[in-house]
Formats: structure tokens, sequence, C-alpha cells
């Protein structure tokens, strides 16, 4: 017997669905306003919900992921009197089963509910549990238990793969998680980032090259396509992929025959493609900068990684794995941390996502190797900055402090110009030392974090004689 929950204030609907329902042979409870359903859902184990979007207390549109992500992950219906194209969108981007338009014939509201119980009923015969191999992925919020059963999906098939999201989300580490997790996973994983192919040389570097090709081409050379024969071949920012390859790549996908530049003949490649990007490859698409029919291609299965500030219940897993890791690495004892420590980590913001809390555990350990437990004191001051403005309810920038005391004795003060001028110098460089850090010295993704242009940000750089560190 299967339990169903009806979430709608229209009484009459309730009656006429509920008996529908129970004809059925299912068990069947209604509520008559978001709060009471969402209490209902989180206390008992629900296989189906019937959700209103127009409720007295909400949106029920807005309330659906909150419904999806209850402990028994119940599929939803949408029941709405008001339906149009753009509400149907948004609730089938926010993981409804169906959209159905009020008022319908009770066959027609009880015909999706037949086919989602039979398709959770397949689902529970088939599926097997999947000892997953997943170095570095930490994650047990709803999202990204989401996004792992993708990757469970990927282990037993070979198709193409998009891995979406911001930089830092860890788009790399999904993409070794599906190699690692599928019958490729003792052949090459060859990374192709293709934010730093030259566009003269992207052909040979992608397809191979024989000898005398081209001016400088002194000896034949195997294409990185070719090297990920028998295994999985990685492109990394795939919207960076100039428009005059993406055409040639596309055969490539379709056939996987291609000709190395100079060459004769074909060559034959067995890869698994996995691509990742940070950008809008459909936003590209309607501006002319990226094949509509690639993407197609692309995106067999898609992965959509969230931001680190979407899915702040991982922050303590996160922590305890990598505090665990960073301090065997550094052949110190575990460190422990405050409740503080952990409120400051969970009331920044992360705009650099995994890979800045990461760097900023890295930076924490090395800057720390004595200290027991860590307080937010060992924190970054503008992590600080943030917890603290948050622990007082104010996440804007404070503006000037006003005193009417008097000077102490034997002090002046600056003018204000100068105190100004100082304080904004000290921030800048403060700041930039940061970005730095957490971008390992990649002076692309620190204008991305930054929102400076290249010229600024090595404009400012040079004002402070900051020198760039790390991998780049």
């Amino acid at each position: 017997m299967s339990k169903i929950l009806v979430v709608d204030d229209d009484k009459m609907m309730n009656d006429a669905l509920s008996r529908a329902i129970k004809r059925e042979g299912n068990e069947v409870t209604c509520k008559q306003s978001l709060k009471e359903g969402l209490a209902e859902v989180y206390l008992d184990d629900y296989d189906v919900v019937y959700l209103d979007v127009r409720m007295p207390d909400g949106d029920g549109l807005a309330s659906l992921p909150k419904f999806r992500e209850a402990p028994s992950s119940p599929e939803v219906i949408i029941i709405t009197g008001y339906a149009n194209s753009r509400g149907a969108e948004l609730a089938i981007k926010s993981g409804a089963w169906d959209y159905v338009k009020k008022p319908s014939s009770i066959k027609e509201m009880t015909l999706p509910l037949l086919r989602v119980l039979q398709y959770r009923k397949d689902k529970l015969v088939s599926k097997q549990p999947v000892a997953l191999k997943l170095d570095g992925i930490v994650c047990g919020s709803p999202s990204m238990k989401e996004c792992l059963d993708v990757v469970a999906q990927a282990a037993n098939c070979d198709a193409n793969i998009l891995v979406s999201g911001e930089t830092g989300t860890g788009k790399e580490l999904f993409a070794w998680a599906i190699h690692n997790n599928s019958n490729r996973a003792d052949n090459n994983f060859v990374v192709v980032d293709c934010t730093v192919l030259p566009e003269t040389l992207v052909e040979s570097l992608l397809f191979g090259h024989e000898r005398g090709a081209f001016t400088g081409a002194s000896m034949a050379k195997e294409g990185l396509i070719k090297q990920a024969h028998g295994g999985t071949l990685f492109l990394d920012e795939v919207g960076e992929l100039p428009l005059s390859v993406q055409k040639r790549f596309l055969r490539v996908l379709q056939e996987h025959h291609f000709r190395p530049v100079g060459g004769k003949s074909e060559v034959h490649s067995d890869f698994r493609l996995i691509a990742a990007t940070n950008r809008n490859l459909d936003e590209m698409v309607v501006k002319n900068s990226f094949r509509k029919d690639l993407i197609f291609r692309l995106r067999s299965l898609h992965i959509n990684l969230p931001p680190l500030s979407k899915r702040k219940e991982d922050i303590r897993e996160f922590l305890s794995y990598y505090m665990a890791k960073l301090c065997e690495n550094n052949k110190i004892a575990t460190k422990g941390f405050s409740p503080e420590f952990i409120q400051a980590l969970l009331s920044y913001d992360w705009p650099g996502n995994v890979r800045e809390l990461i760097n900023t555990l890295e930076r924490v350990v090395a800057e720390s190797l004595d200290a027991p437990i860590l307080f937010p004191y060992h924190l970054p001051v503008h992590i600080r900055i943030q917890a603290t403005q948050a622990s007082i309810g104010d996440t804007k920038t404070p503006g000037p402090v006003s005193d009417d005391k008097k000077e102490f004795p034997g002090e002046s003060l600056a003018t204000l110009k100068e105190h100004r001028e100082t304080g904004i110098a000290s921030l800048e460089k403060e700041y930039l030392e940061q970005l730095m850090g957490v971008t390992h010295g990649n002076i692309k993704e620190a204008c991305i974090i930054s929102d400076l242009s290249r010229s600024r940000l090595y404009g400012l750089m040079k004002k402070y004689a900051l020198k760039r560190h790390g991998s780049y």
C-alpha cells in the first residue's frame, strides 16, 4: 500500500481525490496549508505528494524543493487552477513529476499517480546498492545526493556527461569519480583544459598531427583524443572550446573517428566523454557562441553541482573530513574546533565554493600548528568580519562610525582623507593576498571572484608589490 499526501486548500478537491486514491488501494492524508503539509511529510514517509500552487500561506511551487527533500524523497505532482507555461517550466525544473491543470477529470488527475507509483516500484526493484569510490567528495545534503545518483547511473553506462556548476564546486572531482566507478577505470583519464588551448594549435592538440603537417611539426604526434582510447576524455570548461573546433568535435562524438592534422586516413578512439562548464551553454547558443547540436551530445546525463552557499549543511562534514586529512599530512594531532569556529564558517558566503573552503582550512592548519582547538580568531579576517556582522544581524558593510569622545591624551588623529586612504589601502592589500591564496595565483579565477578586469587586477598587484603564487 502506497501513502499519498494531498496538500490543497480546496476541500472538494481533497474529498474527490481522496476517494479516487483509496479506490486504488492506497492510503491518503489531506492537509489544507503548506505549513501543515511540510510538517506531515517530514513526520511520516510518503510516496507521492499532490501539491496545489496557490495556497493560503504561500506558493506551492516555491515549496516544492522542500517537499522533495523530505526523508522519504516523495515524488510531487503539481495541481493548479492557474496553469501556464512558465509555471510548468518552473515545476519541471524543480523536480515535479507532473503538472496538472484544475479542474480536470478524476481520471486525468489520478493517471500521473498510477505512472509514478509504477516508476517507484520498478526503481525499488532494480536499484542495487552501489559502493561508489568518492575520493575527496563529501556530501550529505539532498541536492548533492541527487548528484551522486547520477554518478551511480553513469557507472553502469557509457553515456556522455555534462557537469555544470560555479568555479570551485568540484566539477573535476566528480569527473574523476565517474571515471573511477566505470568499467574504464583502469585506462587513461585525459584532461583537456579548454581555457588554455591556443586556437592556432587546438586541432593539433586534440586530433594529433603528422610529420610536416605545419611549420615546426618535425615528427608525428598523437592527439589527446587518441590518448583517451579505452578511457575517459574530460573537457574542462568546454564553453571555451572555439567555434571552429566545435563542428569537427561533434562528428568525433558521433563517429569516434577523426583525421589527424595532415593525415591521410582516419583514426579510431573509443573514449567516454565528460565535459564540465561554469557557463550557461544555453545562453551561449542564443548568442551564437556555442553549437546547439553539440549541447545535445554533451549532456546525455547532466550533473548540476550547487554552490556551497546553497548546501551549507555539508560544511560540517567537509570540516571533519579535510581537517583530519590535513592534520595527518602535517603529522600533527587532529585539531578540535569551537562551536563559534563552525558558526563562522556557516556564516560566510564562500564565493569560491568548496575550493575556497579547502584552501582556507589549509591556511588555518598551517598557521596554527600548535593550537589544539580552533577558534574564529584563526580564520582569515574577511571571514571573521562577515561572521561578526551576521551575529549582530548586520550583513552590510558598515559605514563611518561617529565618535563624540575626546582624543586620548598625547595622541593625534590623521586627517579624514589620510585615514580613509590608509584604511582602504590596507583592506585592498589584505583582500588581494587572500584572493591570490584562494585561487593559487590563477588570474582568470581571481578576476571572476573579484569582478576586476585583468588590467585593474595587475595594476593593484603591482601597487602593493604582490606576486602570483601556486599553480596557474
